[in-house]
């Protein structure tokens, strides 16, 4: 059996100097297996043309909604229900600002905005049109609702620059559909709980007591554990990030706000992945009022947030809790500590005040420790690939407790 035997792949092809590359990419999947039917921009027909991939794919190609499908019933629908994946390659600027903003104006895009298939979009474009800051933000869009982005290739462009924007070469677009199908959903049936961001305590109506955490390191571990076929619920505190997409998404101000909205979930979890900042004092006095600059300086009066962590450890049955442990200083021994009071199944370390660490940036440096003792550590990557570390361990401890060893 080929990789992608009986597999259905929609291509759907805009108009770039880059299109002529599909062509290869559609024989590739057609030998490895797929099902492969395409869809074009009038724009894309302008490179190559329809029979051509009708010739390789030996399916008919829908350019227009009403004319040029006709073995479809309806042909945008049809189209959308016929994909287990869709790829768009190459995908234009202009293609990106549509999807982004759900703008369905031709056959294409209105297939985009009808399928619940996963999207895999490849862009090529001019260097300045890629890194403009208006396709930048079209592609966060996107990427933040669960779509996968293969990153352009640096090189001779055809507009005669060199720099970033060209289509990745016909095998590398293939791998990432045989990827997208080898990709394991190992968290399928499984509820993880992921705690985020800061939380805040008010001091009166205008001023807070609040910490640095962006949430960033929890929307990813939120966003991994989707991706592994987990029903996901994100408990957020403050952050400016957009949640991903097909989340359960909670956002809340304080400790006790959190504290209670992960109590309402806990009982149905099957692990809780604690990432969030929580403050771990209260102002004892809230002020109805602001408070007026008159004295030199004020006195406020904390009291102690409950400890949210620790209660879960104490309330815990089968889930698996999972902590975060950020230091300044004596960073192991302190996450060791708060392993085993808070009854946890791993802990992930790391010191914020390390360069490319910590809050405010997109990579990390980490240590996970473990109950036995045992100790990983791992060198500065990205938050979004220390995400799938993290999970692959959780889906380690998920497997052996529910196979009971």
């Amino acid at each position: 059996m080929n990789e992608l035997e009986n597999k259905n792949v929609l291509i759907c092809v805009t108009g770039g100097i880059a299109t002529f590359k599909i062509v290869e990419v559609a024989s590739r999947l057609k030998k490895l297996g797929a099902n492969v039917r395409v869809v074009m921009t009038k724009a894309a027909t302008e490179f190559v043309s329809p029979r051509t991939f009708q010739e390789i794919t030996r399916n008919t190609v829908a350019v227009e909604m009403f004319k040029d499908a006709a073995d479809f019933n309806v042909a945008h629908i049809t189209l959308a229900n016929f994909a287990d994946v869709v790829l768009i390659a190459p995908a234009t600027a202009n293609f990106l600002a549509k999807a982004a903003h759900g703008i369905a104006d031709d056959l294409l895009t209105t297939t985009i905005l009808a399928t619940v298939a996963p999207l895999i979009v490849a862009p090529s474009m001019n260097t300045n049109m890629f890194e403009n800051p208006a396709t930048q933000e079209n592609l966060k869009i996107l990427a933040n609702r669960g779509v996968k982005i293969i990153e352009p290739a640096t090189g001779e462009l055809a507009c005669g620059i060199s720099g970033k924007g060209r289509l990745p070469e016909p095998e590398d677009i293939c791998e990432e559909i045989v990827k997208f199908f080898a990709a394991k959903k190992d968290l399928r049936g499984k509820k993880i709980l992921v705690t985020a961001g800061g939380t805040v305590e008010p001091i009166d109506p205008v001023r807070y007591i609040g910490n640095r955490s962006s949430g960033r390191m929890g929307y990813e571990v939120a966003r991994a554990a989707r991706n592994h076929g987990a029903e996901v619920i994100l408990i957020s505190g403050r952050s400016d990030l957009e949640p991903p997409a097909n989340v359960k998404f909670v956002r809340v101000e304080t400790a006790e706000q959190m504290r209670l909205s992960i109590l309402d979930e806990y009982s149905a979890v099957d692990a809780v992945v604690m990432t969030a900042a929580v403050s771990d004092y209260r102002v004892k006095h809230f002020s109805t009022q602001k408070i007026k600059k008159s004295a030199q300086s004020i006195i406020l009066e904390l009291v102690k947030n409950p400890d949210i962590l620790k209660e879960l450890g104490n309330l815990k049955k089968s889930q698996i809790l999972v902590g975060f442990a950020a230091e300044t200083e004596n960073v192991i021994n302190y996450a060791r500590g708060k392993l085993v009071e808070k009854n946890l199944d791993f802990i992930v370390a790391n010191d914020v005040s390390a360069e490319g660490a910590g809050f405010s940036v997109d990579t990390n440096i980490i240590s996970i420790i473990y109950r036995d003792g045992k100790m990983e550590n791992f060198p500065k990557m990205t938050k979004a690939e220390l995400a799938e570390k993290i999970i692959h361990r959780l889906t380690n401890f998920l497997d052996a407790r529910f196979s009971g060893q």
